[in-house]
Parts: structure tokens; sequence; C-alpha cells
């Protein structure tokens, strides 16, 4: 059976930080994913409509090997503001790509979810504060999940979506993490069980009981 990391978390990947900005009112917000020593980064790109920032960087016949953090956002097109904050941020602190006499440019790619009219107005006033304030927020001790940072606004084939991370410790040592802010079409539902169809993948409990029917 596998087995979970320490807090079946992305944090239980060494070096890895993860801070949010969650705006109730607005029903939006950020979560910075930071790596102090940079990460080696890849892409996957999917979707009819994808908003992203800095993905193409990551393709492997590019220059740069590494990143400094990676944002997730709500906002739609407006929330890749919020990776300015966090480059801003991150360059007080010395993390980036080398540049001359000291210099760095701080590699930051983003990817944003569609949020917009869930909130007090259609479009939050989403941008690179917040991205700062969830860079602030970021450590190593446990973070929030569900309606926080990049999954506040989320939903999830009709019912409320969020924000969720997940590890596995393999037998050589090895910690394979995720985290994911869920925001799909569709149903979530298995029409045959009346429940989630996520419970067929969970660890052990980690679901809880099955209880009645959903629908």
């Amino acid at each position: 059976m596998p087995k979970t990391g320490r807090h079946n978390s992305l944090i239980d990947v060494e070096g890895i930080l993860v801070g949010h900005f969650t705006s109730r009112k607005y029903a939006s917000g950020v979560t910075a994913i930071l790596s102090p020593e940079g990460a080696t980064a890849g892409v996957d790109v999917r979707g009819s409509a994808p908003g992203t920032r800095e993905t193409d960087l990551l393709q492997p016949m590019n220059l740069v090997e590494k990143v400094q953090a990676v944002v997730l956002t709500g906002g739609s097109v407006y929330g890749l503001a919020t990776a300015d904050g966090v480059v801003r941020r991150l360059e007080k602190k010395g993390w980036g790509f080398p540049l001359q006499d000291g210099h760095v440019a701080p590699i930051v790619p983003a990817a944003a979810l569609f949020d917009l009219g869930r909130g007090k107005q259609f479009v939050p006033p989403i941008g690179p504060k917040w991205g700062a304030a969830a860079c602030d927020a970021a450590g190593s001790a446990g973070f929030p999940l569900g309606s926080v940072g990049a999954g506040t606004g989320a939903m999830a084939g009709g019912i409320k979506g969020g924000l969720e991370t997940a590890s596995e410790a393999l037998p050589s040592g090895i910690i394979v993490a995720a985290i994911v802010a869920v925001n799909p079409l569709g149903s979530v539902i298995d029409p045959a069980t009346g429940r989630f169809w996520e419970i067929r993948q969970g660890m052990g409990s980690e679901f809880g009981a099955l209880g009645k029917r959903a629908v």
C-alpha cells in the first residue's frame, strides 16, 4: 500500500515553502510555492484556454534550468500579475538567475484559473500586492487547504472546488508530491455510486467514512 509523506503535503519535499493570500470578500486568491535553492522545472500546458506566464521558459531546450517560485492564482488573465509581486520580493532576497554586477532575475512561472464573478465584484482587485502577500506567508510548516489561496473561488462541477496537496514516500526514500487548485467543468460525482470519484483514489481513510449517497 502506498505510504504518504510526513504531512501528506508538498512541504514533505525538502526545501519547498508554500504560502497563501486569500480574499473572502472577492472570492479569489494566490498560492506561492518557493524554492530558495532553485528547483529544476518542466511544464505540460493543456486545456483549451490556458492562462500562464513564463511556461515557455521551462521547455528543455531553453537556457534557464531552475525556478525560484511557481505561482498558482485565481483571477484569470488579471491574476497573472500576482507573479510580479513575487518577483519583486525574491529580487530583494537575492534569489534568481544570476546577472551581471550581482543582480538577479527571479524566475517565477505562473498559472491562473477562472474564478471571475464569484465575489463582490466581477473582476477582483488582484495583482502584485496579493502575490507579495502570498510570498511573505510562505513557510515550511503545514498550510491550510480547501477554499484558500488559488482555490478560494474555485468550483468543481457545480460544487465548491479548492486547493489540495498530497505526497507519497517511495521505498527508495524519494518523496513525490503534488499541489493542485481544482476548478474543473463536468461532474465530480460517480453516477453509479452517488459518491465522489476521488474516493477510489484515497489512501486509507483520508476521505473518511463513505456514508450515504451524495445524490
